[in-house]
């Protein structure tokens, strides 16, 4: 622990488990202040607030909001803003669904589009401008391999998260210039998994395990065969890491990014 990130504060979305947490914990380790926010039980928040705290946060707070409702967006952020502000937004929530386009709803397409699109969107526009009065600010969007290549049954999906990255990148144009590499600048990238143990794939772990006769190991190992050359997958606390290093200062002129780890998945 270097300690690089302390007196800054991090809103990381979706964040009391899987990717999301990996990362609150990440930047917690380097002293943030760490804003959590997410659906779960009482339980579930105790519980990632007690481990971010254990990772070496100075503070951490959990915020609710449901990010399908635009007013309840504004209400997240007025009261992180209250709390001090986001020097460093991570948007990570994001749901997904495999659908054909003949099976799609316009109900499954409005979801997927208001969580992992839209909400990055609103919590963006609120975020920036403070970032840019300020001189330094970090926003990283999760998005997916799936924002770089596509695949069947994800029009939905597919479709949210390559706009996430072209909205990033206009972001990223839009502030470019705002701050100093003294006061750190203002930066905007996509980091961009391939196969992460998390629990938003275990639907097609298992998919592909029952087609095996029941076989969890053999069901990961066709998708990442299918996909992902290096055949390993990527743990969450491996993102966590990567939004550290876009977080810190020495980052300062890598924006407008979308960094893929993905085993070599869109090298093909």
């Amino acid at each position: 622990m270097s300690g690089q990130l302390t007196g800054r504060t991090a809103l990381v979305t979706g964040s009391i488990s899987g990717i999301g947490l990996a990362i609150a914990k990440k930047l917690a380790e380097e002293g943030a202040r760490i804003a959590l926010h997410g659906l779960g039980s009482a339980e579930q928040i105790a519980d990632a607030v007690a481990a971010v705290e254990a990772a070496g946060s100075p503070e951490v707070r959990f915020f609710d909001g449901d990010l399908t409702d635009v007013a309840a967006i504004d209400r997240l952020m007025d009261a992180v803003a209250a709390w001090g502000g986001a020097d460093i937004l991570v948007n990570n929530a994001g749901i997904q669904k495999t659908a054909s386009f003949e099976e799609a709803t316009p109900e499954l397409w409005n979801a997927i589009i208001a969580v992992n699109l839209s909400a990055a969107f609103h919590t963006m526009r609120r975020a920036l401008p403070a970032m840019a009065a300020k001189g330094f600010g970090r926003v990283v969007n999760i998005a997916s391999v799936h924002g770089l290549v596509a695949s069947v049954n994800k029009g939905p999906y597919v479709a949210s998260k390559y706009g996430l990255v072209g909205m990033s990148r206009v972001a990223a144009l839009e502030y470019a210039a705002k701050g100093s590499r003294t006061s750190g600048g203002v930066t905007v990238n996509c980091i961009c998994p391939g196969w992460t143990e998390t629990p938003l794939i275990e639907p097609q772990v298992l998919a592909r395990a029952a087609e095996a006769g029941g076989d969890r190991d053999a069901g990961v190992a066709s998708l990442l065969s299918e996909k992902q050359p290096s055949r390993r997958m990527s743990d969450p606390s491996e993102i966590g890491q990567l939004v550290v290093w876009l977080s810190s200062p020495i980052a300062h002129n890598i924006t407008g990014t979308a960094i893929p780890v993905d085993g070599g998945w869109t090298a093909q």
